[in-house]
């Protein structure tokens, strides 16, 4: 596999971190998570806004425009002869003395990994998938800014180590007032009367991507939504439920713990919608793959 560090592609192998690299040392980075399609990164401009914005966030200067990065990115895929990928974007603040300063740090290291995108099994979109609510609650919102995408993820991982036993596949998390917030990976949707339901950004969410172009396709097919707070007692009184991210796209939920929830019409028809919309971006996207590191 080769690997863009740095400033060039290289050999997985020589692409290294130092121990004192404050990402390992303390989570003191960034990332976003992408998935090309045809050779074409869907939505890439707006990940690299939010990463630009996370960047700002925690005063971590981005070693390179939004433009070059895009065409790392683009590059790294091409070194990999890829064209449907997982794209794996970080930032890290980079080697300095031990210590929480960030200006310790000179020179913020960039990681950008694209490996072949598997797909997955068609049953999880047939037949859904089950997952739990976790008793890790999400970090509170004015302890760890949400619109942060940051390299420290332990809390998620926590919730994903709450759920190992169980044969859920994705783990959601309340916030510390016990509403639901979101999943280790994901955002959650669901069905109550007539309106398509999900937790407010205001619950101590990432707004996700994938989160806001599934609002507005809902929005465009007549479909009522409502961002707002809800208990979990509301999502498993729910008549269809679903989870979303940028590479499981809309995935439907079939049981949360020991409730079933039947697969319906709203996944389908947003899965369907999604889909549309990623094969329009790939028809009106030609000739981005231009390279700025030649």
């Amino acid at each position: 596999m080769k690997v863009f560090f740095g400033n060039s592609i290289v050999e997985e192998e020589e692409a290294k971190v130092s121990v004192f690299d404050h990402g390992l040392l303390y989570g003191d980075g960034i990332y976003e998570t992408m998935r090309s399609y045809d050779g074409t990164v869907f939505m890439v401009r707006e990940h690299l806004l939010r990463f630009e914005r996370s960047a700002s966030l925690i005063q971590l200067n981005l070693p390179k425009t939004l433009a070059q990065i895009e065409a790392a990115i683009n590059e790294t895929i091409d070194a990999n002869r890829l064209k449907n990928a997982y794209v794996r974007l970080s930032l890290t603040r980079g080697k300095g003395p031990i210590g929480l300063d960030p200006d310790l740090c000179e020179d913020p290291k960039m990681i950008i990994i694209a490996t072949e995108f598997k797909n997955y099994p068609e049953s999880f979109y047939t037949d859904g998938v089950k997952v739990m609510i976790s008793s890790v609650r999400r970090n509170h919102r004015q302890a760890l800014d949400p619109r942060i995408k940051s390299l420290n993820f332990l809390n998620n991982i926590l919730a994903k180590i709450d759920s190992k036993g169980t044969d859920a596949y994705e783990a959601l998390m309340l916030n510390t007032e016990g509403f639901l917030a979101e999943g280790t990976i994901s955002n959650i949707f669901f069905l109550s009367g007539d309106a398509l339901c999900t937790p407010s950004v205001n619950c101590g969410i990432l707004d996700g991507i994938t989160r806001k172009l599934l609002i507005d396709l809902a929005l465009s097919h007549n479909i009522s939504v409502k961002e707002d707070r809800f208990l979990p007692q509301d999502l498993l009184d729910a008549s269809e439920a679903f989870i979303s991210n940028t590479t499981m796209e809309v995935m439907p939920v079939s049981a949360v713990g020991d409730v079933k929830i039947k697969t319906g019409r709203v996944a389908a028809t947003l899965l369907k919608a999604y889909r549309h919309e990623v094969r329009n971006y790939i028809k009106n996207r030609p000739g981005d793959n231009v390279s700025l590191w030649k």
